[in-house]
């Protein structure tokens, strides 16, 4: 599958409607952007199941400051919805295609459990 370009419009509907989203936040004037657009692209072809999504975050100000964006490239993987890995920085393949083998390989049931746990901490823990 191709990479698939993402808006402000097209962001949250895509993470939620589909099981694995990859989502590289770039630039064009970005030479680690650059340098990572080729080995995302190959990933892609790879692994048909995944939706890789590119944001580009001169075009896409908003949704990058939405996403907290502040260097890039910055990959962002979900799973179900699920926020499982935001890192800044070029990766190489092998290192692309271990995070995509251990993304597959999570336990969506712990970690929605790890998540109700933290917000259960959270919300004891804030003054009322």
């Amino acid at each position: 599958m191709a990479t698939t370009d993402l808006t402000a419009a097209t962001f949250e509907q895509t993470v939620a409607a589909n099981d694995i989203v990859l989502v590289d936040f770039w630039a064009a004037w970005c030479g680690p952007c650059r340098m990572f657009a080729p080995v995302y692209e190959t990933a892609s072809a790879f692994h048909p199941g995944i939706v890789f999504g590119k944001v580009d975050t001169e075009a896409e100000r908003e949704l990058a400051a939405a996403a907290n964006i502040m260097s890039i490239p910055t990959l962002m993987v979900f799973r179900e919805g699920i926020l499982l890995y935001a890192q800044p920085g070029a990766m190489p393949a092998q290192a692309l295609d271990e995070l995509i083998g251990a993304v597959k390989a999570a336990d969506m049931d712990a970690v929605r459990a790890e998540l109700a746990e933290h917000a259960a901490k959270e919300s004891a823990e804030s003054p009322s």
